[in-house]
């Protein structure tokens, strides 16, 4: 492989997630070992013309639509790509210099930079924080996998103990051995995890290790009926709790308990051995989501009857299900990455033991991404096939040029400094205003995207793949229910399992399944706000993203893409004029929720629509949005092309 080709494959979809490339429903050894095979018919692959394995509509035509990016239409929009984006940094960048009038009302924000004649904007505390650690992270990464090496070599699986008739791959791994594999790592993860929470929270580990074990005993000892309502209940009331009681000072306890004394001493003196991290917490609400899963896979796998070998599926399986699907079934060393999420697993797998290990599992533990619990216990037991050294060693490098390009945005862009210091916003042009907030989103977007990317990294290393949670750029999502799939997209996929699901999913035939469709919408972004944070700015962008769905909503159900199928080029133009009014409802939505506030967002309209010269701003960006969108569409249509069909 040539130089250009490895660097084209780092930014290869496979290389950030395997599962966007492969179907969930496909073992990724099955990837494996036609690999070889594929690799030359993969890259002359063109599912826009008619053929075995094209995905077709009711008529019979390829969905994949011919390539445009030869054609003129596209060369107009690389002509408006080299003069727009140049301009738009520009704009923002002038607002930064050292010679703008505000420049020293945010200047205190700034932090020394690397960059020569440039200091760094280093305002927001979540990059702060992530960027002056990052170092003792990464040492983590290197040794935590290599402390697990040792531990194997003091506490070896036994070799192919009381294995059934072998399937003749290799590879295969006995039911025997995955118990084996299972009980040696979640046993280090156990032993870890204690090592690793004292490290973080000093004394206050104490009460981390007491919610848990509140939460195994409520689910295990209550009648299955009410497993669910206790889970929710608990958890729920455990966000609430947590906020209010502001981590449960052992000060406040013992002030509770008595009045004055030495116990209040101790509690003030357990309260100053906090840890690295002393406020708990504030990262807890990432456990909860690894509790409720855990009590939800443990209820429904009460289910099963059988023994381990069993596969329980929620959906309704075929009953003309051929003898190799049966097989596969039963193959557990070679589920895919849904049947490794939806199969339970044995009553011992529900223990205390690997409970706890999954709970506080270290690489996940601070922010993600989530891994259910059935899916953590399958890939214990059997290593999952998409954990490659070459592709994590491509992720990696992703990662350090991610990590890169966010330096270089804040050693030149000051705009969350800018909106730190209340600013005046009519100080500002409503082009100035209106990149700002463009930028804001995109700082936002990078520095979750960093930690998110970090801890995969670091599980990818310890031989467990979560789902990457980051897929598309900000930049690069032209519909609102597509963005929310790839945002944060192991939440994405855990709301959808434990609440999206069970309540009943989405249906646009009739009025009355849309309604109920809006109501789902509705209470998963309740919780979805409720669970990052308790405040009334987070609640309303947690309702206007529902209230700004409802225009694609609408317009897919008014304007279907069956009835345009004669006319493809006319509904790419009706959806692209729909798509920019969507975008900037939720850029305005987002920049509620985590950036400006309801006040900052007026503020900046306002500023927006003072004059003239703000109207005529918002045509000039309507257009470029308009061309921006056309090539998202065209971006989707190539992977279309490649038999790749995301959601997003």
């Amino acid at each position: 492989m040539g130089i250009f080709s490895y660097i084209r494959s780092i930014y290869a979809l496979d290389t950030i997630d395997t599962r966007f490339t492969n179907p969930s429903s496909t073992p990724y050894q099955i990837v494996i070992d036609g690999r070889a095979q594929s690799a030359e018919v993969n890259a002359k692959r063109d599912d826009s013309k008619p053929g075995v394995g094209v995905r077709t509509d009711h008529r019979g035509r390829p969905v994949a639509q011919p390539s445009k990016w030869n054609t003129p239409e596209f060369y107009l929009y690389y002509l408006v790509f080299l003069t727009v984006v140049p301009l738009m940094f520009w704009v923002v960048y002038d607002v930064s210099r050292p010679s703008h009038p505000n420049y020293s009302k945010f200047s205190r924000w700034l932090g020394p930079g690397w960059v020569p004649g440039r200091k760094i904007d280093l305002s927001d505390p979540q990059y702060r924080a992530f960027r002056y650690n990052v170092q003792y992270l990464a040492i983590l990464l290197v040794f935590h996998p290599i402390l697990r090496k040792l531990y194997a070599a003091l506490r070896p699986i036994p070799t192919r103990a009381g294995s059934p008739k072998p399937n003749g791959k290799p590879a295969y791994v006995s039911v025997a051995e995955g118990d084996a594999r299972l009980e040696q790592r979640a046993s280090f993860d156990y032993y870890f995890a204690f090592v690793f929470l004292t490290a973080l929270h000093g004394f206050s580990s104490l009460k981390v290790i007491l919610i848990l074990y509140l939460n195994f005993q409520v689910i295990r000892t209550l009648p299955r009926k009410f497993v669910p309502a206790a889970a929710w209940i608990f958890n729920v009331g455990l966000l609430f709790s947590n906020e209010l009681c502001d981590g449960y000072k052992y000060k406040w306890i013992a002030g509770y308990l008595t009045e004055g004394g030495v116990l209040n001493e101790w509690g003030a003196w357990m309260d100053k051995y906090a840890g690295i991290m002393p406020r708990w917490e504030i990262l807890f609400n990432i456990t909860v989501l690894r509790l409720i899963s855990y009590n939800l896979d443990y209820y429904w796998s009460l289910d099963k009857s059988g023994g381990a070998l069993e596969v329980r599926f929620q959906l309704p399986l075929k009953k003309d299900i051929s003898d190799e699907d049966k097989k596969k079934q039963l193959d557990l060393a070679n589920l895919s990455e849904r049947e490794r999420v939806r199969t339970s697993g044995s009553p011992k797998d529900y223990s205390f033991r690997n409970y706890f290990a999954y709970a506080l599992y270290a690489p996940l533990y601070l922010t993600g991404p989530i891994v259910t619990f059935n899916d953590y216990i399958s890939q214990s037991k059997y290593p999952a096939a998409s954990v490659e050294i070459a592709r994590t060693i491509k992720y990696g490098i992703r990662f350090l040029l991610t990590f890169l390009c966010m330096e270089l945005v804040l050693h030149f862009d000051y705009c969350v400094a800018i909106s730190k210091t209340g600013p005046v916003w009519s100080d500002y042009t409503p082009a100035q205003l209106s990149l700002m907030s463009y930028f804001n989103l995109h700082i936002l977007w990078l520095k979750l995207l960093l930690p998110w990317r970090f801890f995969r990294l670091w599980a990818l290393a310890d031989g467990i793949d979560p789902p990457e949670n980051m897929l598309r750029c900000v930049s690069n999502n032209p519909s609102t229910v597509g963005f929310w799939r790839s945002w944060h997209r192991s939440y994405n996929l855990w709301l959808v399992r434990y609440i999206y699901i069970p309540m009943g999913g989405a249906s646009g035939k009739t009025w009355a399944s849309t309604a109920k469709t809006i109501v789902n919408y509705a209470t998963v972004f309740t919780f979805v706000a409720l669970w990052h944070d308790i405040s009334l700015n987070l609640l309303v962008w947690g309702w206007l993203i529902v209230l700004f769905m409802m225009p694609e909503v609408v317009g897919k159900m008014l304007f279907p893409e069956r009835k345009w199928e004669n006319n493809i080029t006319a509904y790419r133009m009706l959806c692209g004029v729909g798509v920019v009014g969507n975008l900037m409802l939720m850029m305005a939505a987002n920049l509620v929720g985590f950036a400006v506030g309801v006040d900052g967002l007026k503020s900046i309209i306002t500023g927006i629509f003072r004059d003239w010269s703000g109207v005529m701003f918002l045509f000039t960006a309507f257009g470029s949005l308009f061309v921006g969108i056309q090539v998202m569409f065209e971006v989707r249509e190539a992977e279309k092309r490649k038999g790749i069909f995301l959601k997003c």
